[in-house]
């Protein structure tokens, strides 16, 4: 067969990483050179340096972080709103009128750092949904009708078209095997672990991998709308939905900076134009900015979101933001994917089946497998072959090796030919071991010696240990019980559901449908929490409220959408901070209720009496040391532990 190539350039789509990202945005640099001039100002004026010192790297500070938050609230009031960051900065400029510049730049320090952060994480999110259009190939090898093959950039494809697709390629575009066999893996899209037997008539989709066998492939779908591009598309909406969520205080705070600001206005004009002189209209103006000022409620709400985030990161769980923080203790159901999630991902021994004891025994049945799997490279023969040596047992040399693509392999083994096969293309027998292990969810594969049926062997995906407590948790802290939505074939999802305590199950669901089902029960009124590790689960996880990852092995994009990810991939980590969700939103209120409290107070004090302004800015101080330590609870160790007994 020969090829032409019409063109080999190849273009790099490669995210540039988390590193690349905070290189990447402008506000990153501005929030880090603000915190290092706080920093350098709060050790000048512990260390007793001159005022001007700190005063100087104090008002740098704010200037530096401010700047970028007083533009967009400049640019905002030309749209006649009242951006509240513009609000922080008129207060913190209020502050430094009156001489506390540390609450000032602490304010500014704040809110630029927060802003930044959101930022890195709404380009990061960007980069990794690009970076998934990488699954497919660029190029195709299409075939005309005398066999020759040339190479064609794959959005030229047309439904029609046949593609060779060569061993260890990832597929081209999505269609139906016309000739050849293989094993595919196809965990990008449809989260199952094992490779999956493909021949004649069986369907296949872009951006999964080819395994040892040659297939060719008619196209059934334009590239435009492969499964792997709905995928990219759904990401990238619902993520764009998501972004518009705001914390409550910040929905709060637009209604309150309006009446706050008509009030400072109005607390100065209206004693002036009744003659009152300038100074004291303008020091009681002043003191009501700075008492209603909301430092205090600013930190009521952040100590403890960013406090929880500290904590749960010290205990390998990564919250990207206060708001995942909030939507975490809002959930109400939970969804589960299976493999990589419920399950461990990794193929495991789980029977070895004799069909004639008096023949070949357990043993030897095991010893002939590993023996003719020792040299593939097959998931399920590194299991078999890793099942072996953790038996003890010998695994003898083989000869004539041959891997039989979408079908098993063949060897020689100690003078007869083992193979170990589907029994999809081995011979018919009507064992009583196929049936169970097919009953219990499992992958069968048959071992031949001579041609002769000898033994089934079973392989399955391992349950996570900790995943039956986890489910019981969340059934517990949910108002509903856990949903398993998994595109794994129904026996196995309902054998890892029995196991694990759930009686919802949704299998065989390709990436799209896992978003339906989610939106289907947000639309029934629930706050849903997705978990899941894999490609296939990046929509769904961006279409929910919120979402958590299994950092260990999951893909960048699932990672990336996620709200969450756990690095020690440990899910009971899972129901523990939806507790210490819970535990940061109690502390918010009780810090709101507190910050409220003096705010009234001292408002009240200053409208109806004359509030010294040094009295003021006490008890304004004081509120916010109050709250501030109160949001630091969680940070201990307590916290955690409380979080994780909770039910």
């Amino acid at each position: 067969m020969t090829l032409t190539t019409v063109d080999q350039t190849r273009h790099d789509r490669r995210p540039a990483g988390w590193w690349g990202a905070v290189r990447g945005v402008g506000s990153v640099r501005w929030a880090v050179t603000a915190l290092v001039l706080f920093a350098a100002g709060l050790a000048a004026q512990l260390g007793g340096t001159p005022a001007t010192v700190w005063w100087v790297l104090y008002v740098s500070c704010s200037v530096t972080g401010g700047w970028g938050p007083a533009r967009a609230g400049v640019r905002a009031l030309r749209d006649k709103t009242l951006d509240v960051d513009l609000l922080m900065v008129v207060a913190a400029v209020g502050a430094a009128a009156i001489g506390q510049i540390f609450e000032a730049a602490l304010l500014i320090v704040i809110f630029a750092t927060s802003g930044a952060l959101e930022d890195v994480a709404t380009k990061r999110t960007e980069e990794s949904v690009k970076g998934l259009l990488d699954l497919a190939p660029d190029r195709a090898v299409v075939l005309d009708d005398g066999g020759r093959g040339r190479v064609v950039p794959v959005a030229t494809l047309t439904v029609g078209d046949r593609v060779l697709v060569r061993p260890g390629e990832r597929i081209s575009a999505d269609g139906v095997v016309v000739s050849g066999s293989s094993d595919v893996d196809q965990s990008s899209i449809t989260g199952e672990a094992l490779p999956v037997p493909k021949a004649g008539g069986d369907e296949v989709f872009a951006g999964t991998l080819n395994g040892s066998g040659a297939l060719q492939v008619v196209v059934t779908r334009d590239p435009s709308h492969t499964v792997v591009a709905r995928i990219v598309e759904l990401v990238a909406e619902a993520s764009a939905t998501k972004a518009k969520t705001q914390l409550f205080i910040e929905k709060v705070e637009q209604r309150y900076s309006v009446a706050m600001v008509t009030a400072a206005v109005a607390l100065f004009a209206i004693p002036l134009l009744q003659g009152v002189p300038l100074q004291p209209a303008l020091l009681r103006a002043m003191t009501f900015m700075i008492v209603a000022s909301p430092c205090a409620v600013v930190l009521a709400t952040m100590p403890p979101l960013l406090s929880a985030i500290a904590n749960a990161g010290r205990h390998g769980v990564l919250i990207k933001s206060a708001v995942v923080v909030e939507h975490l203790a809002d959930t109400c159901m939970v969804a589960l994917d299976k493999t990589g999630t419920l399950t461990c991902g990794v193929p495991r021994l789980c029977a070895a089946e004799p069909l004639d004891p008096d023949r070949v025994d357990g043993h030897r049945l095991l010893q002939l497998a590993a023996a003719a799997e020792q040299s593939s490279e097959h998931p399920l023969g590194r299991a078999i072959v890793e099942a072996a040596r953790e038996r003890g047992i010998s695994v003898p040399a083989a000869d004539d090796f041959r891997a039989l693509p979408g079908c098993g392999v063949r060897a020689v083994v100690q003078g007869h030919q083992v193979e170990v096969c589907s029994p999809r293309f081995g011979p018919r027998i009507a064992a009583r071991q196929l049936a169970q292990i097919h009953d219990s969810g499992a992958t069968a594969a048959l071992v031949l010696l001579d041609g002769l049926p000898v033994g089934v062997l079973g392989l399955t995906d391992q349950i996570r240990p900790d995943a039956a407590r986890a489910v019981t948790t969340l059934t517990t802290l949910s108002c509903a019980p856990p949903v398993l939505l998994t595109g794994d074939h129904a026996r196995a999802a309902t054998h890892v559901a029995h196991h694990t305590g759930i009686s919802d199950v949704r299998a065989a669901l390709l990436p799209e449908q896992k978003v339906d089902a989610v939106r289907g029960m947000q639309d029934g009124g629930h706050r849903v929490l997705v978990v899941g590790d894999g490609v296939n689960d990046a929509p769904a996880m961006a279409a929910a409220r919120t979402s958590v990852a299994m950092g260990a092995a999951g893909a960048d994009l699932a990672l990336q959408t996620a709200d969450g990810v756990t690095v020690r991939d440990e899910l009971h980590t899972i129901p523990t901070i939806i507790a210490l969700a819970r535990r940061a939103r109690r502390l918010v209120i009780a810090n709101l209720v507190i910050a409220a409290t003096f705010i009234v107070v001292l408002v009240t004090w200053d409208l109806v009496g004359n509030l010294p302004l040094p009295l003021g800015v006490a008890g304004h101080e004081s509120s916010t040391v109050i709250v501030a330590l109160n949001g630091m609870r969680m940070l201990t160790n307590r916290a955690w532990r409380r979080a994780s007994t909770a039910r």
